[in-house]
This record gives C-alpha cells, structure tokens and sequence, in this order.
C-alpha cells in the first residue's frame, strides 16, 4: 500500500510544476494584504471642527472665537465637537463686546455641532467618516465597521473549510477570489454607512476564505520540503507586499471610493489564473476521481520534463487508504484530557492576544506621530524580517523559546513607549515598529507551534479553535485602538501587558521541537513540558 507522496516522488520536490504553483498561489494572496486592512485609510478620521454658518451674525473676531480649546495630548487644540452658544455669540458680537476682554469665554454656554463639520483636506480629501460624519458622538461607527470586517473574517473561516472539503480547492479560491472583488466594487457605490458595512462583512468572509483555500491547495500540491516554506515564507511575505502597496495606492489617491477602486481591480487579474493552477490531485483522490488526478499529475510530469510510470495512482491501494474506517472525533475531544484541556485553553489565549497586538499596531499608524502613508508602509515593510526570522527559528530553534522571546520583545517595547519624551518621536515610531516585529514573529510561529502540539485525530480542529479565538481578538482590536482616543499610551499599555503575559504562558507549553508529531491523544499526553511529565 502506498500513500500519495510515495506515488508522486518521482515529480521532485522543486521543478518547474511546483515552482509555478509555490508563485502563482503566493501571488492570488496580495490582494489581501492591502484589502484586509485598507480600512486604515478609507475610515481616517482628519482634524475636524464644528461648521458656523455664514449668516450667524458675527463679526470676524467672534467667528474666530466661536470654537473652544481643549487639551488634547498635552497641547491646546480647537475642540472637534464643540462650539460657543451661537445665540449668545451674536447677541455679544451686536452689542460691540470683545471676546477675552470683555467676555469671559470659558464661563460661555456650549453645543454641539448642530450645522455639522468642517474636515481638514490636508491628509484625506475624503474618507468614510467625513462622508457620513462618523465624529464625536457617532465616532464608535469607525472601528464597528473594522469590528464586522473581522466578523465577516470568522464567519468565512467557519464555512471555508466545509465548502472547499465538498466543492473542491480550486472551486473555493476562485469563487472567494471573486466574492471579495465583487463585493468590494459594489461597496464603491455604498450610499450609506450601513449598507458599506454590511458589504464589509462580505468582503471579510471572502478574504479568509480564499486566503484559507489557497493555503491549503498549496500544502497538498507541494512536497514536504517545500510546504514549510509555502505556509511560512510563500504566503506570508506576499501578505506582506500586498500591505506594502495600501499606503502607495492610499498616498496618490485620496478619495476613498477612488482608493477602493484601486484597490478592488486587482482582483481581476488572478482570472487567468484559473487555467494554470490546477486542482488539488488530493481531494480529487479522496472524491474516488482518480482518472482526473492522475492527468494532473501526468501534466506536472511533462512541465517538470519528466517521463511519468506507466501506473502513477492504483486505485485499488488508494481505496484501501481511503476506506480504512476511522474513529470520529469532534470538538469535545479538545476536553479530554487534563492535558489536552490545559494545551486548547492556552492556545486559545495566546492566538487571541496575539491577534489583538498584530491588527491593534495595524490599525493604529494614522495615530503615531509623523506621515501616517510613511508610518503604514514601515508597518508593513516589518513584517518580511519577522516572517524571515520566525522560519529561521523554526527550522533552527526549540519553540517553546522562539515563541516567548518574539513575545516578550513585543510586549516590552510596548510598555516603553508611554517613557519616551514626546519631543522624541522617532523613538517611539521605532518602539511601535519594534512591537509589531515581535508580534508579528509569534503570529507567523503560532501556526506551526499549534499544530505540531495536537495529535493528527483532532489537529485540523485544534488549529481550528485556535484560529476562531484569533478572530474574536482582530473583532476586539479596533476599540484597542479607539482607546486611544481618550488615552494615547493606554492601547500601548493593554497591548503590551496582555503580550508579556502571553509570552510567559508560552513558557508552560510542552516543546515539539525535534520530537515526532503525535497521531493519537494518548500519544500527545507523553508529550514532555514543564507541567507534564512521564
């Protein structure tokens, strides 16, 4: 009997078949990098003012007079959500009365903005917020509509796996493919903020989806020197160039339904991808569709000059695999065991921090001081080292350290910032960058950490459950974010507290490094650690 690698050695692990499939499969990822957090710029919130009307009766030194200051980081600014009475203002103003000399403004009567806003064009020239006026007291719109980009994101991941399971690998990245750019087309013409947030959540459950399917067609088409490689390095880095190019479509085009735009039409170049990438040969096996499987593999032969045997897949062997009867296994496996237990609740602990650190830093490049384009381009420029290093330390280092050293770093750099004196702000950019390389780091060592510590029988579920955690804390990272708004250090100090914290639980987890995976719960329990024993 002989399994599906062994009927397929003769392809090699790297010609020119894999070395087409590694690239193209990588490349259908970009478009996520600048979708998943485009965000960042369409819902930028510029400096803002409350509008006074031109025939409010006032005189130039009352209409200069008529907004209040408030301290905002430190430093006097116009208030965003304010202004004086302007009843009171023109009745002042007709009297003759002087603002400051004559009138005390601070004792003066308040309102809201009830002619609504003025937007700064100095950075945006327009976004959501100044569209629909998501300020002040409708200022928490923002980050929901970030908030259900992620639900979208959960609900896919949900779903994702069932569906290319039944419908195929290929089938499932395309339609998602095209989920996500049709989606994001038609939130260009979004009248309302509803109806764009409501096509957010859509846009969300086709990212994950296509992310989620292209990840896996890529681990069952490449060998296993490669796989690695694929899942670390591949995806990963061209996440990150897809992120590389948000803030330069955002800096030349400013108007948000423009950017969306831009950002929506690439999408429709992974159309030809359709006739190059083939189906998983896998799951064709695994659908009894042999015939078709082993014409995949025939053409892979013939790109990669190879001559095929004359009997590649026989499928009374693969029958044999296929109907060994197996023992079902469901959620509830996760809690076994004592041991079992312990691993799933810390795993879902350490994905949701670590999700919250990674689209909290993402998320809040408008708020760090200097050019927020510059800011969100060295955010994602970080990331390459982080993805290099963390494969590095897979393939060089125990886990257990890799982990909580990546993590510490973070979380430490974090917590630093709020000491670094507000005239040096370099310093604190370079603190935040520092944050989001360790994170990042964790993040991409989280996946291969999770998955060597659950047995085969319910790996695919506890990465699973892991990963829905990581998307409960990507739903939580915006109000990380919108914190901000009342505290500057405060979604610093959460973040990086949270990350330490996390970095020690690493600490507890049994090391997998150089050990063999294990195939059954009882064989995970020997699994040695600092808790378990022998």
């Amino acid at each position: 009997m002989r399994d599906y690698d062994a009927a397929t050695a003769f392809l090699g692990e790297w010609g020119r078949f894999q070395r087409l499939v590694f690239f193209l499969l990588s490349a259908s990822i970009i478009p996520n990098g600048f979708n998943g957090l485009s965000i960042v710029f369409l819902a930028g919130t510029p400096e803002h003012r409350c509008v006074v009307p031109g025939g409010a009766n006032l005189s130039d030194e009352w209409r200069n007079a008529s907004i209040p200051l408030e301290l905002r980081g430190g430093q006097e600014a116009p208030s965003g959500c304010r202004r004086y009475r302007l009843a009171a203002l023109a009745n002042f103003s007709a009297l003759g009365l002087r603002p400051g000399s004559d009138v005390e403004l601070e004792a003066l009567e308040q309102e809201p903005c009830l002619d609504g806003w003025e937007y700064s064009r100095d950075v945006y020239h327009s976004t959501i917020v100044t569209e629909w006026n998501l300020v002040c007291a409708n200022d928490w719109k923002g980050p929901l509509s970030t908030s259900l980009f992620f639900v979208g994101v959960l609900l896919g991941s949900f779903i994702s796996g069932q569906l290319s399971d039944k419908f195929g690998r290929k089938n499932v990245l395309f339609a998602t493919l095209a989920m996500q750019t049709g989606f994001s087309f038609i939130q260009v013409f979004s009248t309302s903020w509803e109806m764009f947030s409501v096509l957010f959540v859509l846009v969300g459950m086709g990212q994950i989806s296509n992310y989620v399917a292209a990840f896996v067609l890529g681990t069952e088409i490449l060998g296993k020197s490669i796989r690695v490689l694929f899942c670390t390095l591949g995806v990963c880095v061209f996440y990150a160039f897809g992120y590389m190019l948000l803030p330069l479509f955002a800096f030349f085009i400013r108007d948000w339904r423009m950017l969306l735009l831009a950002l929506s039409l690439p999408g429709l170049l992974c159309i030809p991808l359709w006739w190059v990438i083939p189906e998983s040969p896998r799951w064709l096996i695994s659908q009894g569709r042999f015939q078709e499987a082993e014409d995949i593999i025939r053409k892979a032969a013939k790109t990669n000059g190879i001559t095929a045997p004359d009997v590649i897949l026989d499928p009374s062997e693969l029958q044999d695999v296929n109907s060994q009867k197996q023992q079902t296994y469901t959620i509830l496996d996760l809690m076994k065991t004592r041991n079992i237990l312990t691993i799933t609740i810390m795993s879902v602990l350490l994905w949701m921090i670590i999700s919250v650190g990674y689209f909290g830093l993402s998320l809040d490049t408008p708020n760090l001081h200097g050019d927020v384009y510059v800011n969100c381009f060295l955010s994602a420029v970080i990331e390459v080292p982080a993805y290099v290093i963390s494969w590095l330390l897979l393939r060089n280092l125990p886990r257990r350290y890799s982990m909580a050293a990546a993590l510490f770093l973070g979380g430490c750099v974090l917590l630093f910032i709020q000491l670094v004196p507000s005239h040096i702000r370099v310093l604190s950019i370079l603190l935040v960058m520092l944050g989001k390389f360790g994170i990042t780091s964790a993040f991409s060592m989280v996946y291969v950490y999770t998955a060597e510590l659950y047995p085969t029988v319910v790996r695919n579920m506890g990465v699973g459950a892991s990963s829905m955690a990581s998307r409960l804390g990507s739903i939580l990272s915006p109000y990380f974010v919108y914190l901000g708004a009342y505290d500057r250090f405060l979604p610093y100090i959460l973040m990086g507290s949270l990350t330490v914290l996390s970095g020690i639980l690493t600490l507890f987890l049994p090391e997998s490094y150089g050990m063999p995976l294990p195939d059954t719960i009882d064989q995970m329990l020997r699994v040695k650690g600092s808790w378990y024993v022998d």
